[in-house]
């Protein structure tokens, strides 16, 4: 596979998880400004994700999603954390530690991939910026 097809396919997953995990988030939170502030972060993950599927496709690359175990994985450790504790703190603390993970892989692949297309970096970037945002946002609910 090359550099831009592992690119946008890591920018796929990274927002497939985004997705997934937001959608989960926002059946169990109670507090009506999160739920609103997780929903405007769903959407916007949800628009990274169209991006980088119709870009795999243009290119003719196919989509390379999270494996049905990390899915399950994933599923059950947000089900475990939020049993006892489903308040807007504790879960916006969850979210900037799983956003926080993502700059650094982003920075990382944004290095390791410096030579891919500018509109596959570009999304890359913008990723990125989300993500930074999303951690200065998520503080204002701990």
């Amino acid at each position: 596979m090359n550099g831009n097809a592992e690119l946008l396919n890591f920018i796929y997953q990274n927002s497939q998880m985004g997705v997934s995990t937001l959608n989960q988030l926002i059946e169990i939170v109670e507090d009506d400004k999160f739920k609103n502030h997780l929903k405007s972060q769903y959407k916007e993950y949800q628009e990274i994700h169209k991006a980088a599927k119709d870009m795999l496709n243009e290119n003719g690359f196919d989509e390379k999603g999270i494996s049905t175990l990390e899915k399950i994985r994933t599923y059950l450790m947000i089900s475990f954390e939020t049993l006892t504790d489903k308040s807007p703190s504790h879960i916006a603390e969850m979210l900037i530690v799983g956003s926080n993970m993502g700059i650094i892989n982003a920075v990382k692949n944004i290095k390791k991939y410096q030579d891919a297309e500018p509109n596959i970096l570009n999304l890359m970037e913008r990723l990125l910026r989300f993500e930074e945002n999303n951690v200065q946002e998520l503080k204002a609910f701990l």
